[in-house]
């Protein structure tokens, strides 16, 4: 028993070091093609007709902002489209209905879709508008954003190329430094959009539109087989499907799409477990395809791993609950030469996670030491969604129905006097309890290492117990 233990224990390490290789690798290959970027094969003659589709739901805060925020959109006006997809039961009816109104009482091309059944959700809304859409390009925006002036012609033009199917901006912070946990997103999302995106567009791999601040050619969307709702993804899965049938996808990280980062744990939890449980999804349901398909090898494993990303969160879980018992074990055994499978195996899942955060940080930030002080808290972050993140993947596994849980948006502005924000209820789980109690664990998991002098140790318990703390104990606070 003790040895399966043992066994157990180095086998999901092993598995974590996979996924840090694959991390390492990703970094590689952001160093090699950095300086290849993308340019647009040559400009239209004539700009193209776009239509900007906004879908919301009960998004009463930011809806206003939104909207008049397409107004600032440098391009003629003759040739965008504003659709408002408001799948709302609250006033943000009332508030987004009169703004389209104001728009269109100031000559612009808006039109207000209301439904009231909420079939397929944001993918249902992205449907029905496209039905009706004027334009051949479809520019998304969730509500969270708000457009910048210049994104539509510094994207539009590299559909010159009939081949280039989606273009993708990158996601900027409105309240960055708004508190501790927006800072820490803020570094795992740059880490997302500097380091992942950039490798895997430029060396030639799969990579998905994030749902919104990307450009479709609407023959693409159609071509993929369309919005489909079987997945809480449906941007990650009308991706898959439309690469795999030939299109290509750009990604232009100097357009910057600025947007609000979740700034209470309950809200930001809940967008990570609908992201983590639709990618899981989206993996059950186009693994097959991706396995069967004639892409190139190198392309292919890119994709397994893309898809199967969120898995980690299993383990890491295994992992965290084996800590105390694997530790004591080993201290009762006396074999030190396990140390020579734990190094290599902790290097390659921490290590390249130091390196990946650092280098995103350094990439848009010059500021290598500002990374250094945010790094432990945001791998403490990380460890302490583990719980909630592996419960999504779980229920994607195995085909647990759920309805798409929208993340609140707050309106946060930034005044001189400080940060102002609208509040919403926040929600709370049986998952809350369980991260306090994983924290707790830890802590007595460091008493027993200080008791028995396993000094090595405890560095990286106090990681385990600062992040399931931190997560469960805000989550606690904020649902009050």
């Amino acid at each position: 028993m003790d040895v399966a233990i043992i066994a157990l224990y180095l086998v999901v390490l092993s598995i974590l070091g996979v996924y840090g290789f694959h991390r390492a690798h990703l970094l590689f290959l952001y160093w090699k093609h950095r300086k290849a970027a993308p340019k647009p094969l040559s400009q239209f003659d004539e700009l193209p007709k776009v239509t900007v589709q906004l879908p919301m739901f009960n998004e009463m805060y930011v809806a206003e902002r939104l909207i008049e925020g397409c107004t600032a959109i440098d391009y003629p006006k003759d040739k965008l489209e504003i659709q408002v997809l408001d799948d709302s039961t609250d006033e943000t009816q009332q508030i987004a209905a009169a703004k389209v109104a104001d728009l269109v009482a100031r000559g612009w091309n808006a039109t207000y879709v209301h439904r009231t059944d909420r079939t397929g959700y944001k993918a249902g809304a992205l449907e029905a508008g496209q039905k009706v859409a004027d334009g051949d390009f479809i520019l998304v925006f969730d509500a969270d954003f708000v457009p910048t002036p210049g994104i539509v012609k510094e994207l539009i033009h590299y559909f010159t190329d009939p081949k280039v199917g989606m273009v993708q901006a990158r996601w900027g912070h409105l309240n960055r430094d708004y508190s501790m946990l927006t800072r820490v997103q803020s570094m795992m999302l740059d880490g997302h959009f500097v380091i992942e995106h950039i490798a895997r567009n430029r060396s030639g791999r799969f990579f998905n539109f994030n749902g919104t601040a990307g450009i479709w050619r609407k023959s693409a969307i159609v071509d993929a087989g369309g919005w489909e709702h079987d997945t809480l993804t449906e941007d990650m899965d009308l991706s898959f499907r439309a690469q795999l049938r030939g299109w290509q996808f750009i990604y232009v990280p100097d357009v910057i799409a600025p947007a609000e980062i979740p700034c209470e744990m309950n809200s930001f939890k809940g967008q990570q477990f609908r992201w983590a449980k639709g990618s899981a999804q989206t993996a059950k349901k186009l693994l097959p395809l991706v396995l069967r398909s004639k892409i190139p090898l190198f392309v292919k494993l890119e994709a397994i791993f893309h898809l199967t990303n969120n898995f980690a969160y299993l383990f890491l879980v295994i992992l965290a609950a084996l800590q105390l018992p694997n530790m004591l074990l080993r201290r009762e055994m006396e074999r030190p030469e396990l140390l020579l499978l734990d190094v290599p195996l902790f290097l390659a899942t921490s290590g390249s996670i130091v390196l990946f955060y650092i280098t995103s940080h350094h990439v848009l930030y010059r500021d290598i030491w500002e990374a250094l002080r945010r790094l432990p808290m945001t791998m403490a972050l990380g460890i302490g969604l583990s719980i909630n993140n592996a419960r999504a993947v779980l229920e994607g596994l195995v085909g647990k129905e759920s309805e798409f849980v929208r993340t609140p948006k707050h309106g946060i502005v930034q005044r001189s006097e400080g940060w102002t924000k609208k509040t919403y209820k926040a929600s709370k789980t049986l998952a809350t309890l369980l991260e306090i109690g994983f924290g707790l664990y830890f802590v007595a998991t460091i008493a027993i290492a200080v008791m028995t002098g396993s000094w090595t140790s405890i560095p990286f318990l106090v990681l385990f117990v600062v992040g399931f703390l931190y997560v469960g104990s805000l989550s606690l606070y904020q649902s009050r």
